[in-house]
């Protein structure tokens, strides 16, 4: 069965040799790049083009045409290579549309070689872009998938290269190489194929012309590059495929259906049969040079699967419902036709046809929910330490590592469609920010909706925006006291604390607890028990002042160390492991030289494995005024209880972030603060004897 795919789906591929059928509304170019894991490119080299047209395993057309066949041998693709991208590009200099939204939307087919299609997109809602990635095969647990993007590009081939890593001056050089290649082989040149000639459905200019003009989609502020998409404008003749791509469309601009259209084919709603039945899920079964780095990766892949497959469903939800009001719209226009039978006919086949598209992007949805479902079940019995949740038993067998893990685990991901899917939330090792558990008011965790917009930059699973977003109550319970949240937020920082010290080698990270009041103590239990904390927590104003001094002096002295290559000239009496300090109820006890200084330890202590840690209520720093919002935003924020505030980096779903639990009555976290301090006896008998 064809796959007729809307923007953010994937279906697996059941063979590795395909064809890549284009079919356009004027002369476009065609040209492919060859990705790592990471969707990044190696060079100039990976890109294939009219330049260039083959590389190992694919090979592209000469010439900007109407239609074009792009050969594509997955089997003979290099091994580094992960991701196979379809790009499209507008030929300057040769007539045409000067953008894609002037034209008919592009067809793309993947297709057998015997010419039977696998899979479709129509690249519908393009604007002011002049280039589109517009599908991409991903090899996935071995197998692969193809997955439409339809991704566009205002700045061209060169905003599209840097996009996917290249350095802006080899993308641009490479843009303009492509174009020479096209300008020489213009002659040679397909005209625009008729519908008796084409042996592929192409959709109609005339419907494209006739469509009302629309304004270039606003600019995405993580990349000014990209324009984000306008309300989707259905293909033609695919009226009834859902098409919006995120952000969620708010109204419909569809142009009117032609009477003479054909009945579209509809998306799939069954995994294929046969060959075609997705392979059993493997735990590490992604690239990557060890098991631990593997799993990580595939956790990443989860969390992006996940992402674009909700995104997929939520367009289609928010097309079927435009799709209905407008042609409610359409029935109530004309007063003298509101009422009698045809009117009442019309109306039910509206919500009969919304019905039809909402049970079709729903078990789609839950065909691949279904699929990282099964994922999930195998993956997270086999994480290790640093990536399990604190009730795997894992834990039981914990040994302190002799390596520095790939990541840790902060907490899980997940989104409103899939509850009981949870991603873990994998930070990557050294941390490069600090964190800020928010014990703010209640009514942050109880739906309100704050107005600082959005803060921070890339972050989380390499690709999480920190933001004040919308927040819901503690596992669906009523708003919380402040108390309470105090109190998780302070337990929420120890059981961070320990999960750090539980990953790095024994004696590579040192903690320092800042307790102004000392109204953390019965939550330090742990740490304070079993010698995890070398030092009791500073107090009182000279307690502060005595720890931000030893560890702003220490982020100097490591700093000039390494602009001079001189760490042999570091003080013999200088702590050389990791530093991780908690700060507990901030601002209280804080002066102004106090507060510099964590702005210093905050912005220049990751770098040289200072790392910060605060337990605070943003409101209550409010005195301070514009001083500390530097501060804030240097920091990911985390939340005691589950909150929506973390954004992902290609379409912006607010995740709610859950933190990572010790399990009610579990004695795990002493046990393993318990094994560390074995350790550190254990090691330092073993220097005392060497001694």
């Amino acid at each position: 069965m064809t796959a007729e795919l809307v923007r953010g789906q994937n279906h697996p591929l059941d063979r590795t040799r395909v064809e890549i059928r284009i079919a356009a509304g004027g002369p476009v170019v065609a040209g492919v790049t060859l990705a790592d894991e990471r969707g990044g490119l190696a060079g100039a080299e990976a890109v294939a083009h009219p330049g260039a047209p083959r590389r190992d395993g694919v090979e592209v057309p000469r010439q900007a045409a109407a239609e074009h066949r792009i050969a594509v041998d997955l089997d003979a693709l290099p091994a580094a290579v992960h991701r196979v991208s379809v790009l499209l590009a507008l030929p300057v200099g040769i007539g045409g549309p000067a953008v894609f939204g002037a034209a008919a939307a592009p067809f793309v087919a993947v297709t057998g070689l015997d010419g039977t299609e696998l899979a479709s997109y129509t690249l519908v809602d393009l604007d002011a872009e002049t280039a589109v990635v517009a599908v991409e095969l991903y090899r996935r647990q071995g197998a692969w998938k193809v997955r439409a993007v339809g991704q566009g590009y205002a700045g061209g081939l060169a905003a599209l290269f840097q996009d996917q890593g290249l350095p802006p001056a080899t993308g641009a050089g490479l843009a303009a190489e492509i174009r020479e290649a096209v300008r020489s082989g213009h002659a040679r040149s397909v005209p625009v194929p008729t519908a008796s000639s084409s042996s592929t459905t192409v959709p109609p200019s005339s419907t494209a012309a006739s469509a009302p003009a629309k304004s270039p989609g606003p600019v995405d502020y993580r990349h000014p590059q990209r324009r984000t998409s306008n309300p989707p404008r259905p293909p033609q003749p695919r009226q009834d495929t859902p098409a919006p791509p995120p952000p969620p469309p708010t109204s419909p601009t569809s142009a009117p259906t032609p009477a003479s259209a054909p009945t579209p084919a509809s998306a799939p709603t069954t995994p294929p049969s046969g060959d075609a039945q997705p392979a059993a899920p493997v735990a590490g079964d992604a690239a990557g040079r060890t098991p631990e780095e593997r799993l990580y990766n595939q956790v990443w892949g989860m969390f992006e699967d996940l992402a674009r497959t909700v995104a997929a469903y939520r367009s289609a939800m928010d097309f079927a419902q435009s799709r209905l009001a407008k042609e409610l719209d359409a029935v109530n226009a004309d007063p003298r036709n509101r009422m009698g039978a045809a009117a009442e006919e019309a109306r039910a086949a509206a919500h009969d046809k919304h019905a039809r598209l909402a049970a079709q992007a729903r078990e789609v949805l839950d065909r691949d929910l279904g699929l990282l479902t099964a994922e999930a079940e195998v993956v997270e019995p086999a994480l290790p330490p640093a990536f399990a949740s604190w009730s795997s038993p894992v834990w039981q067998g914990y040994r302190p590592p002799e390596e520095y893990p790939t990541a840790v685990r902060l907490g899980d991901l997940r989104l409103p469609e899939c509850p009981d899917l949870r991603i873990p939330m994998l930070v990557r090792l050294p941390m490069n920010r600090g964190l800020w558990i928010d014990s703010g008011r209640p009514e942050t965790f109880a739906g309100a909706e704050t107005a600082d917009g959005a803060y921070g930059s890339s972050f989380g699973l390499d690709g999480l925006d920190g933001i004040d977003g919308l927040a819901g109550g503690p596992d669906g319970a009523g708003p919380l006291d402040a108390a309470e949240v105090r109190r998780r937020a302070v337990d929420t920082a120890v059981t961070l604390a320990a999960r750090l010290l539980a990953v790095h080698p024994v004696g590579e990270l040192t903690v320092h607890v800042i307790d102004p009041a000392g109204s953390a103590v019965p939550a330090l239990a742990p740490l304070l028990e079993t010698g995890a904390l070398r030092e009791p927590p500073a107090t009182g104003a000279q307690g502060v002042t005595a720890v931000l001094g030893e560890l702003t002096r220490r982020v100097d002295l490591v700093q000039m160390a390494v602009r001079n290559q001189a760490a042999e000239a570091l003080p013999p009496d200088l702590d050389t492991a990791e530093q991780l300090l908690i700060v507990h109820d901030f601002p209280h006890g804080f002066d102004d030289r106090a507060v510099n200084q964590l702005r210093y330890l905050a912005d220049e202590g990751p770098s040289v494995g200072v790392h910060l840690l605060m337990v605070a209520d943003r409101a209550e720093a409010r005195e301070y005024g514009p001083v500390l919002d530097p501060l804030w935003r240097s920091l990911l924020r985390v939340t005691p209880v589950p909150d929506a505030h973390l954004a992902d980096p290609w379409v912006g779903h607010a995740w709610t972030y859950e933190p990572s639990r010790v399990p009610d009555g579990s004695r795990v976290l002493r046990k393993v603060l318990g094994d560390l301090a074995a350790a550190r006896r254990s090691q330092g008998h073993s220097r005392s004897r060497e001694g």
